[in-house]
């Protein structure tokens, strides 16, 4: 089996966060979202992964090495591949065209999942999908008699389905997605100016290849801030009992952890109240504050602070003051 993903985005809905660091490598709690992309899927397919193809931008050497390890910690081989134009989902997938043999799952890396199935890997393809009660803001599948997809609607306007497609695929025969996303390119064909998977599926559902579905439990966006940090906070209560997530080389003082929570190697809590629900960097800081609901990337400081529903980035520093006041009767303050 293999995993590709396309992970070239740049990201533009979680900017200032992605102008340093992609995407996919924002931290969840305490992991790159591509590396819990990686653990979930590994968790529910029937085989070993053998390679991962990375579909990337000019991401730098250092996040390069970084995703070959996140491969490694699986046991499969990893490999960098680039699409330096954004001309859509299946030009992406084609850059890992050396990947594109025998089984394949193909991921988007700016979406979680949990899963309480094991892909049937007989099947000749399968699609993730999710039950919405906001359907026509997304790509439906819609489904024949016997649960094989009929087809895909992208955000309609009339119900026809709530199945949304979350961007997650399997194909049993690599070689043909290959030959087919490479016949959309040699024939210039394309859906909004760029060369789309759905495309390539529908021509394959037209030569008599049946697609069936696949439910998660949850679904779980990484799209903007909010949605990014609300995740974060899902992710800890999903793996609070499988993960040590408090570090045993964090420094914690006179603070108070409202679990669950994330404290990274050599982080420093010195007289605060963390949590629940926030993820600590390696090597940050935080000083009499309180802080709930939020992640705080590597070596940055915090003093003298009230944080809540916020992410801040690495080598950050935030320092507020102690307020002194004289407030009479029936006054209100708000800060």
């Amino acid at each position: 089996m293999n995993l590709i993903i396309p992970m070239a985005g740049m990201g533009k809905r979680l900017r200032p966060h992605t102008l340093t660091t992609p995407k996919p490598l924002l931290p969840v709690a305490g992991k790159p979202i591509v590396q819990r992309l990686v653990e979930d899927i590994a968790s529910v397919i029937s085989e070993p992964i053998n390679e991962i193809a990375f579909v990337i931008g000019n991401f730098g050497k250092e996040v390069e090495e970084g995703l070959l390890r996140i491969a490694e910690s699986v046991g499969a081989k990893g490999s960098i591949h680039y699409q330096l134009e954004a001309l859509g989902t299946a030009h992406a997938i084609l850059c890992a065209k050396d990947a594109l043999k025998g089984k394949v799952v193909v991921a988007y890396a700016d979406t979680l999942f949990r899963a309480d199935f094991t892909l049937d890997d007989n099947k000749e393809g399968i699609i993730w999908v999710n039950q919405v009660e906001n359907p026509e803001q997304f790509g439906v599948v819609k489904l024949q008699a016997d649960g094989s997809i009929e087809g895909f609607v992208e955000k309609p306007k009339e119900f026809v389905s709530d199945l949304a497609i979350i961007g997650i695929y399997y194909f049993r025969d690599g070689e043909n997605l290959r030959k087919e996303l490479q016949y959309l390119l040699d024939q210039n064909i394309t859906t909004g100016g760029e060369y789309g998977i759905t495309d390539g599926l529908q021509n394959m559902m037209k030569k008599g290849m049946k697609f069936h579905t696949e439910s998660v439990t949850n679904w779980l966006d990484c799209g903007n801030k909010d949605a990014t940090i609300d995740t974060n906070r899902q992710v800890l209560g999903f793996v609070a009992e499988k993960e040590q997530l408090i570090s045993d080389e964090a420094d914690v003082d006179e603070a108070i952890i409202i679990e669950p929570c994330f404290i990274g190697k050599g982080a420093v809590i010195t007289n605060a109240v963390i949590g629940p629900y926030v993820s600590v960097g390696e090597n940050t800081k935080i000083t009499n504050s309180v802080i709930r609901n939020s992640i705080i990337q590597s070596d940055s400081q915090i003093e003298n602070k009230l944080i809540s529903d916020s992410m801040v980035g690495k080598n950050a520093m935030i320092r507020g003051s102690f307020n002194q006041l004289s407030v009479g009767d029936f006054n209100q303050i708000d800060d």
